[in-house]
């Protein structure tokens, strides 16, 4: 599968290319800044926020599918969240449409529901959107871009909402959100091999013993993951900030330190 890798210079981006690659699929990256040096795959440098720029890149190459992760990160204002994750997505998908492009793949975030008290329980691929941040809203409404063009257009569409996707858990809270890099290769081959999947969500998180999110809809979709946090468990400190953390799914982004205007 010919597999274009939005962000991919990112640190999530720099892991899936490799990994999708040592699986077979034939990645082309794509990032705002040059390609990694010794990076062996084609590489275009542009921002998937100008539907122009991303237009030329599907005008050069011939996808069976696209891999959405660039994006900020972090709080930033409205504005910006939107730009860095509704409209590029919007350009994304204009080309898919445009080209037959028929499936994406997305990197959604915990943060769309990330206000949703733990005392609510183990939240499924049916929890409401409760975004926690500017970000969280952004994914929200990214995610409802991406059922539109399933709804419009026919394609195929998974989005991943991802934990704490990082080398190991360093909190008490990603214990139970940690995604391991292993398992975030597994995830993405998943959704983009799975057979007809419409629209689909599924919690991107390793099959952690305190796991918060229900498992089921990525194990559906075929994504098997294989590592647990808790091996890690006798190296987490405890931290001032943990009870705060575990009260809400978004854990830190709840904090008033992520409060700020909208505009601002």
């Amino acid at each position: 599968m010919r597999v274009l890798v939005s962000g991919a210079a990112g640190s999530l981006g720099r892991v899936i290319t490799v990994g999708l690659a040592e699986l077979g699929h034939d990645v082309v990256g794509l990032d705002l800044v040059p390609a990694p040096e010794g990076t062996p795959f084609t590489w275009h440098e542009a921002d998937c926020a100008d539907p122009d720029a991303v237009a030329a890149v599907f005008a050069e190459e011939r996808l069976d599918a696209v891999v959405h992760l660039a994006g900020v990160p972090d709080e930033v204002s409205l504005p910006d969240e939107l730009t860095s994750h509704v409209v590029t997505t919007a350009a994304l998908l204009d080309a898919m449409v445009a080209h037959r492009v028929p499936r994406i793949v997305y990197a959604s975030s915990n943060h769309a529901v990330g206000r949703t008290p733990r005392a609510d329980g183990g939240l499924t691929e049916h929890a409401l959107p409760r975004a926690d941040t500017y970000y969280g809203v952004a994914k929200v409404a990214a995610e409802a871009l991406l059922r539109l063009f399933v709804d419009r257009h026919g394609i195929d569409a998974v989005s991943c909402r991802i934990g704490s996707f990082l080398e190991e858990p360093t909190s008490l809270r990603a214990l139970s959100t940690w995604l391991s890099h292993g398992d975030g290769v597994r995830m993405v081959e998943a959704a983009l091999t799975t057979p007809a999947p419409g629209y689909a969500v599924l919690y991107g998180i390793s099959a952690n013993t305190r796991a918060w999110w229900d498992l089921e809809p990525g194990r559906r979709l075929g994504y098997e993951p294989r590592d647990d946090a808790e091996q890690f468990a006798d190296r987490i400190e405890p931290r001032p900030d943990d009870e705060a953390e575990a009260e809400f799914v978004g854990g830190p982004f709840v904090l008033a330190q992520h409060y700020r205007p909208a505009l601002g």
